[in-house]
């Protein structure tokens, strides 16, 4: 069966079984490394993308149920003028990811936080990154990382 998604603002034409899930057809057909297999149950968060602004975890999603509703990935996150994000750049700078298997989706879920709460506390981003999984134990850096990058954006 054949169903087309917007996947970071291109429109594809997907021909893969309605209940595959997404997190399938973003690495196989599309080549979109960013998000990762992690526990295949949807409570890892390496798998984590963006669908209308909103973390979900591509792993558990049929991807043919998403058609018509905008996708962004790790590939697709960046600053207006193409360059790196301001996430992208602070988890740089804060040496948040050891291993890094799990920053794709932390990132995804702090820039769907920094939407909503463009100045969180340390207590909401530990809140909204409370499901992501790092086996590293790298998260004060993360927490400094989307703290920073807080700082950035807001100017």
């Amino acid at each position: 069966m054949a169903f087309k998604l917007t996947i970071n603002g291109k429109t594809h034409v997907i021909e893969s079984e309605e209940d595959t899930p997404l997190l399938y057809v973003l690495r196989d057909e599309l080549g979109l490394n960013g998000a990762k297999y992690g526990c295949g149950v949807g409570q890892c968060g390496a798998c984590t993308v963006l669908r209308e602004g909103a973390p979900l975890r591509s792993c558990i999603v049929p991807a043919a149920s998403l058609s018509g509703h905008p996708i962004t990935t790790l590939e697709g996150l960046r600053a207006p003028d193409g360059t790196l994000h301001a996430l992208q750049k602070a988890f740089l700078a804060e040496q948040a990811g050891q291993c890094a298997y799990c920053i794709p989706g932390m990132i995804l879920a702090a820039e769907a936080l920094l939407r909503a709460t463009p100045q969180p506390s340390e207590m909401e981003i530990r809140a909204a990154l409370d499901s992501h999984l790092c086996r590293c134990g790298s998260h004060n850096r993360i927490v400094r990382a989307i703290q920073r990058a807080a700082k950035e954006v807001a100017g």
